[in-house]
């Protein structure tokens, strides 16, 4: 069963992402500018020094404005959720775009 939950998951993640409309293109030297609070947390290049934060830097762009448009709506829960919501909440589509680029074009 526990295989099957996997799967299934696993699935219903992969239907989300790629039924979700194309992001546009961020700026990363946009996204570079407003990283400053993110910076606290993951590092300024999305490396964190803490176990408790997930390194995004390398991460993928769509991948990163889908969790922060998550947050930003609330459907992400758990862990750091909170801190994360109210990071997000001011962020505009645009400026979660620029931010995607920005951590998605640095080195894992």
């Amino acid at each position: 069963m526990h295989v099957l939950f996997k799967s299934a998951l696993g699935a219903g993640l992969a239907w989300a992402l790629f039924s979700l409309p194309v992001q546009a293109d961020g700026d990363i030297a946009a996204g570079q500018a407003i990283s400053a609070s993110c910076a606290a947390c993951h590092g300024a290049t999305g490396k964190a020094t803490n176990a408790l934060y997930p390194n995004i830097g390398g991460q993928n762009s769509a991948y990163l404005a889908l969790a922060l448009n998550a947050y930003k709506k609330g459907d992400r829960t758990g862990g750091q959720a909170g801190v994360m919501q109210a990071f997000t909440a001011g962020l505009s589509e645009q400026d979660i775009n620029d931010l995607a680029a920005y951590y998605a074009s640095q080195k894992p």
